[in-house]
């Protein structure tokens, strides 16, 4: 049986708006005060990276855990390239996963990487559909 997600943006007046989301938690979304808006919140395409990167990165938190595998500090670098024409969207994107920590296994953890990237990524698949993605593992052992 498929889930449906129901999301209520309300504009707030000028550029901004107000996004609810199913955990019952809202955000604002806004542009810059160059492109009009009052620079006020987040900016949608934005946004995109960091459903990305919170998507691979539950589902590596979870496989980390699962594994029990040491890890101090963990974080994603998205760098996303935006087309030069309307309408402009993403077509390049690097996503950088930076794991830290003194007893690291790394075949273990680029194995976490690569089932969020190849399998339980929804976002990631997403963004198959209209981006080259670039994968890259960072072990900075310390």
């Amino acid at each position: 049986m498929s889930t449906t997600n129901h999301i209520t943006t309300k504009w707030l007046g000028n550029m901004a708006f107000e996004s609810n989301n199913p955990s019952g938690h809202s955000l604002k979304i806004d542009i810059a005060k160059k492109d009009g808006g009052d620079g006020s919140g987040y900016r949608p395409k934005a946004l995109m990276l960091s459903a990305l990167a919170g998507c691979s990165g539950l589902d590596v938190a979870a496989l980390i855990k699962k594994m029990k595998l040491e890890v101090d500090d963990f974080q994603i670098e998205t760098i996303a390239n935006l087309t030069d024409e309307h309408p402009k969207y993403y077509d390049k994107v690097t996503i950088e996963y930076h794991f830290h920590g003194s007893n690291l296994n790394e075949k273990k953890l680029q194995r976490a990487v690569d089932l969020s990237v190849e399998k339980y990524c929804g976002v990631m698949e997403m963004f198959r559909k209209f981006a080259e993605l670039d994968i890259k593992t960072v072990f900075h052992n310390e």
